[in-house]
């Protein structure tokens, strides 16, 4: 498997609404400039909603105490001429759970691992070739509870942009960018429904151009949303 270039052409992207618009979706960029600065700030001030879950739109559906896994991911950001961009990869379509879902470099916290940030940490590395040296860690976002009962501590780092990608061969198909200011605005995250298990669900979705990310990781975007953009947390 050899790593797509051309995703991280999207960055373009952010200078040129016209050209997103014509990939199919009306999204409502606010290209506004964002400092990773503006991020540490807000992240450490926040003192909103303390916890986030993919049964937020399906209350009713949640199990009663659930034993919950630990589970780390990272959001990575990097910047560009353009402005901030979100590093996100798509699962491997040959994977048993998630296949070709887009996703945070992440996964659960092994006995080895130091700590929750050590296995945020150690995953990007082992998935999208992220040295943890090549990482600012500007803070953390409330853990976000999984339909697959895992308690994700996502954190947020700023990447030095001589970060050059490197997909783990069977579990990262592809890695690409996607200007950060489409997460920092609620109008572009839509609300779907699903049929899982025989039962009618609905998640958060963020479409773009080829690129549909739902579920946990859109979920955690929302509340990224919330908490940098300053917007109201109301799930809908």
């Amino acid at each position: 498997m050899s790593w797509n270039p051309r995703p991280w052409g999207l960055k373009v992207l952010a200078n040129n609404l016209a050209l997103v618009q014509m990939l199919g979706h009306e999204l409502c960029m606010d290209f506004n400039s964002t400092s990773s600065r503006d991020i540490a700030l807000a992240l450490s001030q926040y003192q909103g909603n303390q916890g986030t879950s993919d049964f937020d739109l399906n209350k009713d559906l949640r199990p009663v105490a659930p034993k919950l896994r630990n589970a780390a991911v990272l959001i990575p950001i990097i910047e560009r001429r353009a402005g901030l961009q979100v590093i996100l990869t798509r699962r491997s379509s040959h994977l048993k759970h998630h296949p070709g879902q887009i996703a945070f470099p992440g996964g659960k916290v092994d006995q080895s691992d130091p700590s929750i940030l050590d296995a945020a940490l150690r995953e990007a590395d082992e998935e999208i070739g992220l040295s943890r040296e090549l990482v600012e860690v500007l803070g953390t976002l409330p853990q976000h509870e999984t339909v697959s009962a895992f308690q994700v501590t996502p954190f947020v780092g700023l990447v030095s942009d001589t970060f050059h990608p490197r997909p783990e061969v069977g579990e990262v198909d592809e890695i690409f960018e996607v200007p950060l200011n489409l997460f920092l605005d609620p109008r572009n995250f839509r609300i779907h429904p699903r049929v899982w298990f025989g039962v009618e669900r609905r998640y958060f979705a963020v479409p773009y151009g080829p690129y549909y990310t739902w579920g946990a990781t859109a979920r955690i975007l929302r509340m990224f949303c919330d908490v940098i953009g300053g917007h109201d947390e109301a799930v809908g």
